[in-house]
């Protein structure tokens, strides 16, 4: 008799390159599937439930539905509406960040994983096609990127202000400068002087160089106030374009804008290497402050001096 069992061996080996783990995760009791968090993650990055419909592939109602359940379990609103766009509630980042921290444990990557601000994220992702080496980019807000360093769940945290980095005694590596830049509404006030911001509201981003701006019109007496505050900086510009009294201060790498308080917002984009493991992460930190500059240049950002190798 035939040994079934030893019948088409070579037609049941199983390619482990082609095996995908999807992460469901419950949560009080309530069961959320992989694609509950892609969606959660693409919103995170196109700030459009119509765009995040299409990059997923679903109908606008389907992608409604799937919010609106996930909504009801939590018993909180995960998506909000911003100018003309959606973004993430605090509760949808803090559910992003749990899915990212199964996800990255459960797998076993060759690419170097990178979450930080969107600022500086988007400059690596931009250049990334260019990059030698693989890479993992994970855009979010200077604190939320650190959380997850600090859980040992990324190589390299990308910081859009050093000021984390200096209050927490982290060792980072300055890879270009930027500054700040004035954002008004279409029909906004002439701002010539510094003078000129008195009385003006403003929409803050959580974890930007925006502090600066602050200390600086503190510095000179200046009455302003800070409106509300969204984590990213592309919000921040919509809400102030579709509205007659909001300004704001944004990076100059990205927008366009009046750069009355140039000299006073120029600040670092950062690194911190926070996996030792992986050579090669310190060789990308590398490439980016030599051979790396030019793309950062072309990128709208201002690359550091040439080092010289001693």
């Amino acid at each position: 008799m035939p040994n079934r069992e030893n019948e088409n061996h070579d037609d049941a080996i199983i390619d482990e390159q082609n095996i995908k783990p999807e992460i469901g995760i419950e949560i009080d009791g309530n069961s959320f599937n992989h694609k509950f968090f892609e969606t959660l993650e693409s919103l995170s990055k196109t700030y459009s439930q119509r765009k995040t419909a299409k990059e997923l592939k679903v109908s606008h109602s389907v992608l409604n539905r799937r919010i609106k359940n996930a909504e009801d379990k939590i018993g909180e609103k995960l998506v909000v509406t911003v100018g003309s766009g959606s973004e993430l509630s605090e509760k949808g980042y803090e559910l992003l960040e749990l899915y990212y921290k199964y996800k990255n444990r459960l797998e076993d990557r060759e690419e170097i994983i990178i979450a930080g601000g969107h600022i500086i994220t988007g400059l690596l992702q931009a250049i990334s096609y260019d990059l030698p080496f693989k890479t993992l980019i994970y855009s979010s807000d200077d604190e939320s990127a650190y959380e997850l360093a600090k859980q040992d769940l990324v190589d390299i945290l990308a910081l859009d202000d050093p000021l984390l980095a200096f209050e927490n005694d982290l060792n980072f590596t300055a890879i270009a400068y930027d500054h700040l830049v004035l954002i008004s509404p279409n029909h906004g006030k002439t701002v010539e002087k510094i003078g000129d911001l008195e009385g003006l509201k403003f929409i803050g981003v959580k974890g930007s160089a925006q502090r600066l701006a602050w200390s600086t019109l503190k510095e000179e007496n200046i009455n302003f106030t800070i409106e509300r505050e969204v984590k990213s900086q592309f919000d921040a510009f919509k809400i102030v374009k579709n509205s007659e009294d909001y300004y704001t201060f944004l990076n100059a790498s990205y927008f366009n804008g009046n750069e009355i308080l140039k000299n006073e917002t120029r600040h670092v984009i950062s690194l911190v290497q926070c996996n030792d493991a992986k050579e090669d992460i310190y060789n990308l930190i590398e490439y980016l402050l030599f051979d790396g500059q030019t793309k950062i240049g072309e990128q709208g950002f201002i690359p550091m001096k040439p080092w010289k190798t001693r």
